[in-house]
């Protein structure tokens, strides 16, 4: 999708500095940080939210997963632990209607809504 920026980043047409990439999965740094580490994980596929994922995406959600892991070694927060969340609609407030993962951690995270 054209007005997708995370296409765009996909399709290399817009800059990010990329932790972790596969076939099915780009992982790069926020532009908004909240914590020491903040990356997004996001499908190469566009999928709105999780509310559009369907059977045939089974891959993307699994590769997803694998990246988690992958690059909570890579930064060195998976003996600390993490968070991973995803934010749906407006009330959720994603910000870009494309599907992705915030994963955040590198130092103690409170619960704060």
């Amino acid at each position: 999708m054209r007005d997708c920026v995370f296409c765009r980043i996909i399709n290399k047409e817009e800059y990010a500095e990329i932790v972790y990439e596969n076939d099915y999965v780009i992982s790069f740094y926020t532009i908004t940080p909240t914590t020491d580490v903040h990356v997004l994980v996001v499908p190469k596929k566009h999928i709105v939210n999780i509310l559009d994922i369907t059977d045939n995406d089974h891959i993307y959600i699994t590769e997803m997963h694998k990246a988690f892991i992958h690059i909570s070694k890579l930064l060195n927060i998976d003996d600390s632990g993490f968070r991973i969340v995803t934010n749906t609609g407006k009330h959720g407030q994603q910000e870009v209607m494309h599907l992705h993962y915030h994963l955040i951690g590198g130092r103690q995270l409170k619960w704060e809504m």
